[in-house]
């Protein structure tokens, strides 16, 4: 996510005025810096969700004790105590239950408060779009988890490979392809069910980035399209 901040995400934000914002996936917090500098400047605030984040969370918060709140705990059980925010970045665990879910939990709460926040995924692309993986895998039902192996992937090659590859000390589905199979499928089998108005967008580049926009904020997907078409991303 962090690849797309200051041609496509930041954009954005700057033009929504957003104020209230959820990350789900913080990781090593380099995104999460770029979202701070921006709640700094426009008296925003950032909740933060990550299980395991890779940096000190109480450096963190202490110097951004207005602006910042970590949780670390699955999303799936914080999001149903969130109830106001105006955007959501999805960069958690890429796999088809996981986004499908977040992505539920999300239409929920907008049902609820009549609000679709605009909504950032990544890893859209090659290699999660089509197939999953566990960060861990004893947390996904095993009626909706793939078979998998910690095992690397080569692009073009359906296999997971024995030597090499990326992200070989993942657990990553045995194959890609395939019902509830990576982040970009449960995107899509979430916008054929959703009742909620709205317009996806793609970038393609840096394993790619999808953002899900109310369509029915005609001036904002305009602005919108505009950032997406001339990001070059």
């Amino acid at each position: 996510m962090n690849r797309f901040w200051e041609k496509i995400v930041k954009p954005i934000l700057i033009k929504t005025e957003a104020k209230k914002i959820i990350e789900i996936g913080s990781g090593l917090g380099n995104n999460t810096r770029n979202l701070l500098g921006y709640c700094q400047a426009m008296d925003a605030q950032l909740t933060a969700i990550d299980p395991k984040p890779l940096f000190d969370v109480k450096t963190w918060t202490d110097l951004y004790p207005e602006h910042l709140t970590v949780y670390q705990q699955p999303s799936m059980q914080i999001l149903p105590q969130l109830e106001d925010y105006d955007v959501v970045l999805i960069d958690g665990d890429h796999n088809w239950y996981t986004v499908y879910n977040e992505l539920n939990l999300i239409e929920k709460n907008a049902l609820k408060n009549q609000k679709l926040p605009l909504i950032f995924l990544h890893d859209t692309d090659w290699p999660f779009a089509r197939r999953d993986l566990y960060f861990y895998p004893e947390s996904i039902p095993e009626e909706y988890r793939q078979p998998y192996a910690q095992k690397g992937i080569v692009q073009g090659k359906s296999e997971l490979v024995d030597e090499g590859g990326l992200h070989s000390s993942y657990f990553n589905a045995l194959y890609e392809n395939g019902e509830k199979n990576g982040v970009l499928t449960a995107i899509e089998d979430f916008l054929k069910q959703t009742s909620l108005p709205n317009i996806l967008f793609k970038a393609y580049s840096n394993r790619g980035l999808c953002t899900i926009v109310p369509s029915d904020n005609k001036t904002l997907v305009k602005s919108i399209k505009y950032i997406f078409d001339s990001s070059g991303m």
